[in-house]
Order: C-alpha cells, then structure tokens, then sequence
C-alpha cells in the first residue's frame, strides 16, 4: 500500500513553552478510495524538534502493516538525518557517547522506519500545499489546546 504523510511540529516559538504536532495521512484502499486521517496532540513544554520528530513517529506508527511511505516535513532536522547521512553519522560515532539531542525520539523513529519502505521529502514551510497547511493547524490547535500533555525528553 502506498502512503502519503504530512507532518509539522511546533513549539510556537518558545522552548519553555507549549508545543504540539500535526499529521496527515494520506492513503488509497483497494477500492480505490482515498482515505485521510488525521493525528496531533500538545505539550506543555517541549521543543520545535520534538514535536518535528514525533509528528513523524506517530505518521509511521499508525500504520498497521508495512507500507510504501512518502514523507513530507518541512523539518530539515529529520529530513537531512536521513537524506543526508546524519543519523548513520550519529549512529557511527555520537550515539554511545549520548552526544545526541532526543535520543530517546530518534530510537523510537527508528523502530517505527523498521518496516516500511520510506522516501523522505522536504517541503517548504507554508508553501502552500493544503497538507502542509492543515498540519501547521493541527500542531498550533494542539499547543494551544486545554488538555496538554508533559513532555518527559523535556528537563524542568
């Protein structure tokens, strides 16, 4: 099955203060329909990276069988940690030594890119594209949402 995931993360400008991410998922059924779902949550503390991350992660764990994904983030944290060698970079020498920041997101995106086919695409923030969009209002809804979530990576 071939999958479209749009992802944005915020922290709306503050690393102190509320964040939240936005997901769209595009896919066709074997009827040939397209189906959309939509996924985000806040932080009451948290980082723009983060919330970048785990847009991704939550993306790639909602699918429920191996896929072929295309990823669209305007994150060029994740998408060069992949596109450009990063995180075999990270992996080679910093990881053991805990030089790496999120460590415990990038572990779980890891397991979460296990089974999957991805191809990692980078798109200019507020293009434009009604994906990309929908995303940024998903994550600033969420951060500025009433029921917010701690976010443990995140020291006090």
């Amino acid at each position: 099955m071939k999958v479209k995931i749009y992802t944005d993360g915020s922290a709306r400008g503050n690393p102190d203060g509320p964040g939240g991410y936005g997901v769209v998922i595009e896919y066709v059924d074997g009827k040939g329909e397209l189906h959309v779902k939509e996924l985000s949550e806040g932080f009451v503390k948290t980082t723009n990276n983060r919330m970048e991350l785990l847009g991704v992660i939550k993306g790639l764990e909602a699918l429920n069988r191996p896929c072929e994904v295309e990823v669209y983030s305007d994150s060029q944290y994740v998408i060069k940690a992949f596109n450009e060698g990063w995180l075999a970079n990270w992996l080679k020498t910093d990881w053991k030594k805990g030089k790496v920041k999120n460590i415990d997101l990038w572990k779980r995106l890891l397991a979460a890119t296990g089974k999957h086919q991805i191809t990692w695409n980078w798109v200019k923030g507020h293009d434009g594209h009604p994906q990309n969009e929908r995303c940024d209002e998903l994550a600033t809804t969420a951060a500025d949402g009433d029921n917010l979530l701690v976010d443990e990576g995140v020291s006090n």
